[in-house]
C-alpha cells in the first residue's frame, strides 16, 4: 500500500464522473483533503448517501472509507470548493462533436468558474482528455475573468485508467506525466504524487496533452492492425492466435491490445482517435493511418454480423442468446460498445435477442431499450436460443457447464467475437464454432 503523503493537500475536482470520482478517491486514500463538485446534484445527493453511480471494482469501498475519515466530501458549489483547495483539477466531460472535435465547454465553462472564485494562488490542473493547446485556452479564460489579478498556474495531468482496473491504474500506474510551465507548480504535482511509486514525467504542458492522444490512438492501432491481419488469416487458412503470439514475442511489439475480435469501444479510444485526426488536421496534417484504423474498426462489427448470418442462414425469427453488452469486461459502460450496432442490425433483420451481461444490463437497458430481452442468469439466456454469440470477455464465460450449454441451446452453435475458447477443443464438444481470424 502506498504510504499517506507527507505534503498533504486540499484539492478540488470539478467533475465527479468517471475520472474525477475515481482520481479523486484515490488522491484522498494516499492522505489528501478532496472535494467532489458537480452540478448534477442527483449525483451529489446519491453519492452523499454512499450510492456510487459507477460500476468499478473496489470503488464503493474506497469512497465509503475516506469519506468516513473526513478526506474526502462532495458537494454542488464550486465556488466553495474552490476556495477551499490549493489544486483545482478540472476532470469534466469532453464529448465529441458531429465533427469529430472534442467539445470543450464544460472545460470552458470549469475555468470561467475557477477564475470568479479564487481568491490566492491557484494551480489548476486539465485532467480531462483535451487537445493540444488547451492549456492556453484554459489560462487565457482565467486571465479573462480574474478580477482579482489573482495568480495561477495552468498544469496538464493527463490520466491513464483503464475501466474495471481503474484504481490499480491510479495507485499503481506505469507512469505519472505532469506537463508544467513552470518548477511552482512542478513542486505541488510532485508532492501530491509523492507517495505513489512510478516514473514521474515531467514536460511541457502540450507535450503532456499530447501524450494521451497519442498513447490511446496508438494502442487503437494495434487493435485495428490485430483485426486487419485477422481478415487475411481468415482468407489464407492461418491461424490469428498463433500469429499473434508469435509477433507479440517481440519487445519491440509486445503482446497487449493484439487480440483479434469485433473492434474497440468505450469512452476513450473512439473519442480521442475521431479527436486527434481532428486536432492534426486543424494542424494541416493529413493523419491517414487513423482514419483507417477508425474504418477497420467499423468493419469488424460488420464482419461479425456476416459470420453471425452466415452460421444461421436467416436471422430473421431467430432467437440469439447474447453473452455480453459492455464494450469490455469489469464495467457498465455502454458508451460505444460493439454490442450496440450487432443489437440494432439482428433486431431490424427480425431477431430475438436474449442477453446476459453481469453488470451491464441497467446501462445497456436505457441504450439499446425493448430490441433486447434482459436474462439475469448467463444460461436462462440460451434457453431455446439457435445460437449463442459472445460479444463480451467476461471472466464468468471463460468456463461454463458445456453440457448444459449444449441442452439449453436449440442448435449447438456459438460465434464468438473475442475468441475465448479454441476452436478443436469446441468441435470435440459437439459445438459448431466460429470465432475472427482462425483459418
Amino acid at each position: 500500500m502506498n504510504k499517506p503523503a507527507k505534503n498533504q493537500h486540499k484539492l478540488a475536482f470539478i467533475g465527479a464522473g468517471y475520472v474525477g470520482l475515481v482520481s479523486g478517491t484515490c488522491l484522498a486514500e494516499i492522505g489528501h483533503t478532496v472535494i467532489l463538485v458537480d452540478n448534477n446534484k442527483d449525483k451529489i445527493t446519491r453519492l452523499n448517501k454512499g450510492q456510487i453511480p459507477i460500476f468499478e471494482p473496489g470503488l464503493d469501498e474506497l469512497v465509503t472509507k475516506n469519506v468516513k475519515a473526513g478526506r474526502l466530501s462532495f458537494t454542488t458549489s464550486l465556488k466553495d470548493a474552490v476556495k477551499n483547495s490549493e489544486a483545482i483539477f478540472i476532470a469534466v466531460n469532453t464529448p465529441p462533436l458531429p465533427n469529430g472535435r472534442a467539445d470543450l465547454s464544460f472545460v470552458a465553462g470549469a475555468a470561467r468558474e475557477i477564475a470568479e472564485a479564487a481568491d490566492g494562488y491557484k494551480v489548476v490542473v486539465d485532467k480531462s482528455t483535451v487537445p493540444v493547446q488547451t492549456g492556453e485556452r484554459v489560462a487565457e479564460t482565467i486571465k479573462r475573468y480574474n478580477k482579482r489579478q489573482i495568480d495561477f498556474d495552468v498544469v496538464s495531468n493527463p490520466e491513464f485508467l483503464r475501466e474495471g482496473s481503474a484504481i490499480d491504474d491510479f495507485l499503481q500506474p506505469d507512469r505519472i506525466v505532469v506537463g508544467v510551465a513552470n518548477k511552482r507548480a512542478e513542486k505541488i504535482m510532485r508532492e501530491i504524487y509523492s507517495p505513489i511509486d512510478a516514473p514521474f514525467i515531467v514536460t511541457d504542458v502540450k507535450s503532456a496533452e499530447l501524450i494521451k492522444h497519442a498513447s490511446n490512438s496508438f494502442l487503437a492501432t494495434k487493435i485495428s492492425f490485430a483485426n486487419a491481419v485477422a481478415r487475411i488469416c481468415e482468407l489464407s487458412g492461418a491461424n490469428i492466435d498463433q500469429v499473434v503470439g508469435g509477433m507479440g514475442q517481440d519487445a519491440r511489439i509486445g503482446k497487449h491490445f493484439l487480440n483479434a475480435g469485433i473492434g474497440y469501444g468505450g469512452s476513450c479510444f473512439p473519442k480521442d482517435v475521431s479527436a486527434f485526426i481532428n486536432i492534426a488536421d486543424e494542424l494541416g496534417y493529413h493523419f491517414g493511418i487513423l482514419k483507417e484504423v477508425e474504418k477497420i474498426n467499423e468493419q469488424a462489427k460488420q464482419l461479425f454480423l456476416q459470420k453471425i448470418e452466415q452460421a444461421l442462414w436467416v436471422t430473421k425469427g431467430k432467437t440469439i442468446a447474447m453473452w455480453g453488452l459492455a464494450f469490455k469486461p469489469n464495467t457498465d459502460d455502454m458508451r460505444n460498445a460493439p454490442s450496440i450496432d450487432i443489437v440494432n442490425q439482428l433486431h431490424a433483420d427480425g431477431a430475438v435477442i436474449q442477453a446476459y451481461d453481469p453488470a451491464a444490463q441497467d446501462t445497456a437497458k436505457a441504450v439499446l431499450g425493448n430490441k433486447v430481452k434482459y436474462i439475469k442468469d448467463k444460461y436462462d439466456a440460451l434457453k431455446n436460443a439457435d445460437a449463442l454469440v459472445i460479444v463480451t470477455d467476461w471472466n464468468e464465460f471463460k468456463d461454463p457447464d458445456w453440457n448444459k450449454v449444449a441442452k439449453l441451446l436449440h442448435s449447438p452453435i456459438i460465434i464468438d467475437g473475442r475468441n475465448m475458447f479454441d476452436p478443436k477443443e469446441m468441435e470435440k464438444k459437439g459445438f459448431v464454432y466460429h470465432s475472427v481470424g482462425r483459418g
